[in-house]
Parts: structure tokens; C-alpha cells; sequence
């Protein structure tokens, strides 16, 4: 089974998109029991809240299925518990190496990469614009899950 952890900023926009639009991905191709995939925060902002209200708006728009959820912050633990860890932006990859000491097994990504583009997934908390991110997110998704 592969281990998959989608992280943002605060977990209530891009990380939990990308998990549950993920999620939809694999149930599509038939695999849904070959992946674990979760999302996490390198922040404490948000720790407990449910998802942005602008996501799920976007999620359903595009009927993309996700339940209640709570944010919370990756730990040191998590390097050793997902075989993928995968950045929104590259501030977060910063956080996620200064968090798992510089990635020694090199799990950590951006996930744009996978497309191979060097840039980050659109941040929907600063433009109001989850349309972008969601187009982001999926041409991150398709590419990586060609991949694993």
C-alpha cells in the first residue's frame, strides 16, 4: 500500500483537496485499496478546523465526494509513516525538511514537479480563486499518479 500525505499551509484549503480529489482519482482507476492518503498542515493556525468553506464549494462543484474533517500538523512520525509527502508550495517543502531533518530518504515533493512544473499549487487563501487551485491540483494528481 502506498502512503500519501498531501501538505499546505493551514490544511483547510489545497491539502485537503488534493486528498479528497485524490481519493476520487484512485476510486476512479479501481485502486482506492492500493493508497492511504491524508493531509496535514505545517502550521498550527488552523489545528481542529474543518475545511474552507470555499473548498468544499469547489469539491462539490466539480463532485469531487469528502467529509468532515480536522486540520492538524504533521509530527516526526509521519516521515516514517508515508512513503510520499507531498508539498503545496515550496515554503511548505522548507517546513516539511526543517521538520524531517532534510528529507534523508527523499519522500519529500512538490507536487507541480510531478508535471513538471517548478511552481506552487495556487493558493486559494489569498486569491479567493479555488477554481485555479482545484485546475492545479489535478494536473498535479493525474501526473503523480502516473507514477506510483
Amino acid at each position: 500500500m502506498k502512503k500519501i500525505l498531501f501538505v499546505c499551509h493551514g490544511n483547510i484549503c489545497r491539502s485537503p483537496m488534493a486528498e479528497f480529489i485524490c481519493k476520487k482519482l484512485v476510486k476512479d482507476m479501481g485502486r482506492e485499496n492500493d493508497f492511504l492518503i491524508e493531509s496535514a498542515a505545517t502550521s498550527t493556525e488552523e489545528i481542529g478546523n474543518d475545511m474552507h468553506h470555499g473548498a468544499k464549494a469547489e469539491l462539490k462543484k466539480n463532485s469531487i465526494p469528502f467529509e468532515k474533517r480536522s486540520a492538524r500538523r504533521i509530527c516526526s512520525d509521519d516521515y516514517k509513516n508515508y512513503d510520499l509527502l507531498i508539498g503545496m508550495d515550496v515554503e511548505n517543502l522548507f517546513y516539511m525538511q526543517r521538520e524531517w531533518n532534510k528529507d534523508p530518504d527523499d519522500k519529500v515533493k512538490l507536487l507541480l514537479s510531478y508535471a513538471g512544473k517548478d511552481r506552487d499549487i495556487a493558493d486559494p487563501w489569498y486569491t479567493g480563486n479555488f477554481t485555479d487551485t482545484y485546475n492545479d491540483l489535478i494536473e498535479g494528481l493525474t501526473s503523480m499518479l502516473k507514477t506510483v
